[in-house]
């Protein structure tokens, strides 16, 4: 079935050998509407090395790109640099057929395969820039722990200064284009976008701190080979995704406002329109996310260049809308920084959803402006004046402190 598909030359030595997966559109949660693809990488010399393999239901499909270059059973060693499923899935089949002469993980990584797999392949763990030669090719081992496993780590190799960053610097892009150069440029930066606020948010300290890393080791790859999406296939194209993820690691404090809303009978829905006219009467760019028309990974992405966040319920059963609750509960694991924002609420008898919201504001650190506002059934005239003077408001604040909170990050006005 799969028997003429072919490798990708990337580079002299090294082949892609992943696997395309158009059918992919949700990722724990996470939309993925362009698909994905999962890759692995052959690098041919004395002892031929696989990096990475790829998920469980595409190993044939790798074996088959692989069989196109080599026979499978030459490749001599497999480097994994993360046992997350989708890229380690393959690994038992590939054992028993190959038999390599070793296999390689970081510290972390060797008890995390074993815990998935239990087998019980030898797996040798390499240390943190640790510098190992197979055959006649070269590689540095760079741990990343917690970007985004506690095992993950990037490996470089030495000889023709590629890059591969397992999840880091990836998308969720099923492309059969795989240089980033020939793909749309506008999609491509938004699904790296996408990937960093669903997957990365969390981890922008250690984000930091490796980026510091990687340039004190004066590496300056000239590929990054991620495990998702294109391959960033020159300096220049480097240099575009590491800016990208120093940005967004360091988010500035942004003039934006997004509003997530549900209703039931429309009042919320009359009270965000009123607070988004305030908000753009001032100037700020502003965008309503309904929720019942949005998918929670395209809300947490819009924050992560959005400077305010504005909330939205009904009280349902003493509650906030389920669908409400959902989206809140995801943007609070991922931990977004420096928001400022406010809720508003509607109720019949009993307005539990207002503590509710306010609750969940507090908890994921978000400043809140002015006093929250309630209605009870349906908005007044002046219940929806307060919700414009609200949005006003917001945006007038998000204009202060703009200036002050990126000056503090190192960012200017005119970014």
């Amino acid at each position: 079935m799969h028997n003429n598909l072919q490798a990708i030359k990337i580079s002299e030595n090294v082949y892609w050998v992943g696997a395309i997966d158009w059918k992919l559109r949700d990722f724990h949660g996470y939309s993925t509407s362009h698909g994905s693809t999962y890759n692995a990488y052959l690098i041919l010399g004395e002892k031929p090395i696989l990096i990475d393999t790829v998920k469980a239901q595409f190993y044939e499909e790798m074996l088959a790109r692989i069989s196109s270059v080599i026979d499978p059973q030459n490749i001599r060693y497999l480097i994994s640099n993360h046992s997350e499923m989708d890229h380690s899935g393959s690994i038992p089949k590939f054992i028993d057929l190959v038999h390599p002469e070793k296999i390689f993980a970081s510290k972390l990584g060797v008890p995390t395969l074993k815990e998935h797999f239990h087998f019980n392949a030898e797996i040798t763990a390499v240390n943190d820039e640790e510098i190992i030669t197979l055959g006649n090719r070269s590689f540095k081992f760079i741990e990343t722990r917690m970007i985004h496993w506690p095992e993950s780590m990037f490996t470089y190799y030495l000889d023709e200064k590629i890059l591969f960053s397992q999840d880091g610097f990836g998308m969720h892009f099923a492309t059969s284009e795989i240089f980033s150069e020939q793909n749309d440029q506008c999609i491509l930066e938004y699904e790296a976008k996408k990937y960093f606020a669903n997957i990365l948010l969390p981890y922008t300290s250690l984000i930091n701190k490796l980026l510091t890393k990687l340039s004190q080791l004066n590496l300056e790859p000239t590929m990054i080979a991620p495990a998702h999406g294109p391959v960033w296939e020159n300096q220049n194209k480097v240099r575009k995704i590491l800016d990208l993820w120093r940005k967004w690691a360091n988010k500035p404090f942004l003039p934006k406002a997004i509003i997530i809303y549900d209703t039931m009978w429309g009042s919320t829905e009359n009270m965000a329109k009123m607070i988004a006219d305030g908000i753009n009467q001032e100037n700020i760019d502003v965008k309503i996310m309904p929720i019942s028309a949005v998918r929670r990974s395209d809300v947490i992405t819009e924050l992560l260049d959005a400077g305010a966040l504005l909330v939205g319920s009904p009280t349902l059963n003493q509650e906030i809308l389920p669908t409400v609750a959902d989206v809140l509960c995801y943007i609070h694991g991922l931990k977004p920084q420096n928001l400022i924002g406010q809720i508003f609420s509607s109720y019949g008898w009993g307005n539990e959803a207002q503590k509710i919201l306010i609750e969940y504001m507090k908890n994921m650190k978000i400043e809140l402006i002015g006093e929250p506002i309630k209605v009870k059934y349906v908005p007044t005239e002046e219940i929806l004046q307060n919700c414009r003077l609200l949005g006003i408001n917001i945006a007038k604040t998000l204009k202060d402190k703009i200036g002050t909170v990126n000056d503090s990050l190192g960012w200017s006005r005119n970014r």
